[in-house]
């Protein structure tokens, strides 16, 4: 489930507005279509993200590579590659591009990692993933989503990525341990099952909190210890499911 429109503490900026409607088109490469859409795409990388803090080529790569038009609905196209989150239906969004990029790169994403991606969404963070690691999971609770998104990154070609509906608060032990672990919706707590499923020199990158939440990175040490550390508040989404049944008032 996506997150959330990102309130970071850091102003997003501005630009890209008024851009045309672009169609969506897989179509052959060089068409005038995927140029300008290629272009807004490397202004989205080089004004959003580069001139802020994401400094991972790796990361800064998989952001020029996705087309993240084609994982929004039609009628926003157009705003596709503005720095604000996008509604996606069922009451959920695609993260802005500056907090995809943030938390991949806050999880430490590179190649020869297993990556967890809690909260499918439209699919996008989970194409990040795959563009930067060698082989993705991802959850989706909304079982509508989880199949749209599936057809979405099959059609994109994506075959290291691993999809499934479920409730993400429990990750998926069959395939742990994981050396990335990112979630798209926050939980009251971090839960516990995501810890055990961190493989030791692995990152977990999730928000936490109902009200005043705030993105954390949770990183287990070679010996299985535990580090937490806070990157400032955030904006997203609810965690449902288990993490939902938890908080709850008996």
């Amino acid at each position: 489930m996506m997150s959330d429109g990102l309130t970071i503490m850091v102003t997003a900026l501005a630009g890209l507005a008024g851009l045309a409607l672009a169609a969506c088109s897989t179509g052959t490469a060089g068409s005038g279509s995927d140029s300008r859409l290629a272009a807004r795409r490397e202004a989205m990388v080089r004004d959003q993200l580069a001139a802020r803090d994401i400094t991972d080529e790796r990361v800064l790569a998989a952001m020029r590579t996705v087309p993240r038009h084609l994982f929004v609905p039609e009628a926003l196209r157009d705003a596709a590659y503005q720095d604000s989150p996008l509604p996606i239906g069922h009451g959920q969004t695609i993260s802005q591009p500056y907090i995809v990029a943030l938390m991949t790169q806050r999880a430490g994403a590179g190649p020869g990692k297993k990556a967890l991606d809690v909260g499918t969404g439209s699919g996008y963070q989970a194409a990040i993933l795959a563009e930067t690691c060698y082989e993705v999971y991802t959850i989706e609770i909304l079982c509508d989503l989880a199949d749209q998104a599936r057809e979405r990154l099959d059609a994109l070609g994506y075959t290291n990525i691993t999809s499934r509906c479920g409730d993400g608060y429990a990750g998926w032990p069959e395939h742990a341990p994981f050396d990335v672990i990112i979630v798209a919706a926050a939980p009251e707590e971090v839960p516990q099952p995501l810890i055990d499923q961190l493989a030791p020199g692995g990152r977990l990158v999730i928000p936490v909190g109902r009200l005043n939440q705030e993105l954390l990175v949770v990183e287990k040490g070679a010996d299985g210890s535990v580090r937490r550390f806070s990157y400032g508040g955030v904006r997203f989404v609810p965690m449902t499911g288990e993490a939902e049944r938890r908080t709850d008032p008996p």
